[in-house]
């Protein structure tokens, strides 16, 4: 099973979540950046209101594409506890890396909303994601979420590793994807087109469904 892209997979996604039920004033949040045009088709369908979050992996020292955790720009930061016993470290050893991280997740939320309020309180709100593989992204973003207090939580993903589907029903209401996996390995081999969304991508995105 392999979608075209990212759009082809959030209408798969549409059509997973209207069957899992009913929606009462749905927020839809992608999660930056790869997140992001699948929640706009999830939104549109659903005739949601479309918005970001934003969470930053946490990386390994002098691996900084290995993530260890991952922060937003308002949450606490969170952690692998099973990847920092491997690799013999501790929070406080990744302090700065967390700062830095949490200083561009409040940047690029700035950015993606241009002081633009978004209400979460009483909604249903859908965190959705271009596909699940470790999950430490997503359970921060979740956890920021939960915070501000949304009806209902739900995570939303077209594709998922099977581990970690599981282990996020910790963190929400509701975990909607389609595709369960065992053997997972990476998002990008489940999409034909996996090319990086840029923050011009996002934000274009985001002004196309508000002025509709």
């Amino acid at each position: 099973m392999r979608f075209e892209d990212r759009a082809e997979a959030g209408r798969a996604l549409a059509q997973a979540l209207r069957r899992a039920g009913s929606w009462s004033d749905p927020l839809v949040l992608g999660l930056t950046r790869g997140g992001v045009p699948v929640a706009h088709e999830v939104a549109v369908a659903l005739g949601a209101e479309l918005d970001v979050a934003v969470a930053r992996k946490i990386g390994a020292p002098g691996r900084p594409e290995f993530g260890v955790g991952a922060v937003t720009a308002g949450g606490e930061p969170i952690f692998d506890p099973a990847t920092l016993r491997a690799l013999g470290l501790t929070p406080r050893d990744l302090a700065v890396s967390c700062a830095a991280e949490q200083q561009e997740a409040r940047r690029r939320l700035d950015a993606y909303r241009s002081g633009r309020a978004v209400r979460v309180a009483g909604r249903d709100v859908l965190v959705v994601d271009d596909g699940l593989a470790t999950g430490v992204t997503a359970r921060a973003a979740l956890r920021e979420v939960r915070a501000a207090g949304p009806a209902r939580l739900v995570l939303a993903v077209p594709v998922g590793a099977t581990q970690s589907v599981r282990a996020l029903r910790a963190e929400a209401d509701l975990v909607v994807c389609p595709h369960e996996r065992h053997d997972f390995r990476s998002v990008g081999r489940f999409y034909r087109r996996f090319d990086q969304t840029t923050d011009a991508e996002v934000l274009t995105l985001l002004e196309q469904h508000h002025r509709e």
